[in-house]
């Protein structure tokens, strides 16, 4: 059966006209609709003419948010001796070894992201069934396996995000708290869309890009217009 909306989410959905919205008016028509009682994320879900089955259609990448994620990151970090220590003074929430990797295996789940050096890959590998069903695996693509701890830890807590298009060529992206001004939107929403154009899949044949909705996490899909997104250039892309 199709599910019941409340009053709230029809009168929502009575303001969003389907149809194309310039991007400025699409994201002060997000900040409208998100009226849930807790703090909305906003949120973009892009469509791309891929295929992931094929490795050469495949997108994994990371963007980093000008405007941050509104959110508080917690990261963890799992390393060998003075690596734990750098960890530690870099602003990691957790650092450990092989203690932390047990931890983990019974069950301790306390942060956002898991950032590993290559060292200790073989180890980390064994936490995949876990980690990897949750989207916290440590990847080089992700920028989550790496040497350099103090910039993995800085880049992250600042706002960068790692993404991937899911099985049928969609991305869905967190991009800022729907508190955030539309301007601030706006500059985080133009990164993302580099970002993906930055990292066309090789394979990738045709129109590129399909669509592009962005909501409040509470709210109705807004279109956004491709090509007015990808012609903006905004103060901070300027």
């Amino acid at each position: 059966m199709p599910r019941k909306l409340s009053r709230r989410l029809q009168e929502l959905y009575g303001k969003v006209e389907e149809r194309p919205y310039e991007p400025t008016e699409a994201l002060n028509l997000l900040k409208e609709t998100a009226t849930a009682k807790f703090p909305e994320s906003a949120e973009a879900h892009i469509r791309l003419g891929i295929d992931p089955k094929y490795t050469d259609q495949q997108l994994r990448t990371t963007v980093s948010l000008p405007k941050g994620t509104g959110q508080v990151v917690r990261v963890a970090v799992i390393a060998k001796g003075e690596k734990v220590t750098e960890a530690t003074n870099a602003g990691a929430d957790i650092a450990g070894s092989e203690e932390l990797i047990g931890e983990i295996q019974n069950g301790m789940m306390d942060f956002d992201r898991l950032i590993a050096t290559p060292d200790m890959m073989p180890q980390v590998a064994k936490l995949g069934r876990l980690l990897g069903p949750r989207g916290l695996m440590p990847s080089p693509k992700g920028g989550t396996v790496t040497f350099d701890l103090t910039q993995a830890i800085e880049e992250f807590k600042a706002g960068k995000l790692e993404f991937r298009a899911d099985r049928t060529g969609i991305v869905h992206v967190m991009f800022g708290k729907a508190s955030f001004p539309a301007e601030d939107l706006l500059v985080n929403l133009k990164s993302l869309q580099e970002t993906i154009d930055r990292n066309r899949p090789s394979g990738a044949k045709g129109r590129f890009w399909r669509s592009i909705f962005v909501s409040a996490t509470m709210g109705p899909s807004i279109e956004v217009d491709i090509p007015t997104l990808r012609d903006m250039k905004t103060a901070e892309a300027a």
